[in-house]
């Protein structure tokens, strides 16, 4: 039988679970000096596979990892087939909806254009609230669609701020709250129930 298999998402959450692994008691020498490696031994029967945080969950609905370390934002925008069994309470934030500070975003009966990353979570929020609002998809930085007169708001992910009030814009509302989840593959979570249920243990353990 192969390895226990865990994707983490390369970057600033690799750094938090690599931490956290070794407070776990896991030999994550090799993650400490991978080089270009991709795939590295961490500890008995036990190996990580550094991916970006969308191939995470193609690689675990897909049954090639076990395991995966993702942020709540991709879970939220992305979906799949997978169990969500631990918050890891690291690389938190937050998505919120944001406008031209001063501006009354809910006022006048006029629809709303917004601009997002996260489309799929933009249109949720809305439908929670009845509102039809248009989405546009934005790849770089959503803060510049309010200031070009393309959007009246956006919804992104929030940390301090400061981003926001650099190009005149304020917090209307906070959409969700984002953390780095552990989950699971459902096959493996059946073939493997001991060793899965091991390993959360001693995550959620050193993470106290």
């Amino acid at each position: 039988m192969r390895p226990l298999r865990i994707a983490l998402t390369k970057g600033r959450l690799e750094k938090s679970t690599v931490a956290l692994m070794e407070r776990a008691g896991l030999d994550c020498s090799a993650l400490r000096d991978k080089g270009r490696r991709l795939i590295l031994p961490i500890g008995d029967g036990l190996e990580a596979v550094l991916a970006k945080a969308g191939d995470v969950i193609t690689y675990l609905e897909h049954g090639v990892c076990d395991l995966g370390v993702v942020g709540k934002d991709v879970i939220l925008e992305r979906g799949g087939q997978f169990f969500e069994i631990l918050d890891l309470r690291f690389g938190k934030c937050g998505f919120a909806l944001a406008a031209p500070a001063g501006a009354d975003f809910y006022q006048g009966y006029q629809g709303k254009t917004i601009a997002t990353k996260y489309p799929n979570v933009a249109r949720r929020f809305f439908q929670g609230k009845d509102m039809d609002v248009r989405v546009i998809k934005i790849e770089g930085s959503v803060e510049l669609a309010p200031l070009l007169g393309l959007a009246d708001g956006i919804v992104d992910l929030v940390e301090t701020g400061a981003t926001l009030r650099e190009n005149g814009l304020e917090v209307v509302e906070p959409v969700a709250e984002v953390s780095a989840r552990l989950i699971v593959n459902a096959a493996s979570l059946k073939l493997r129930k001991r060793e899965i249920e091991a390993l959360a243990e001693k995550l959620e353990t050193a993470n106290q």
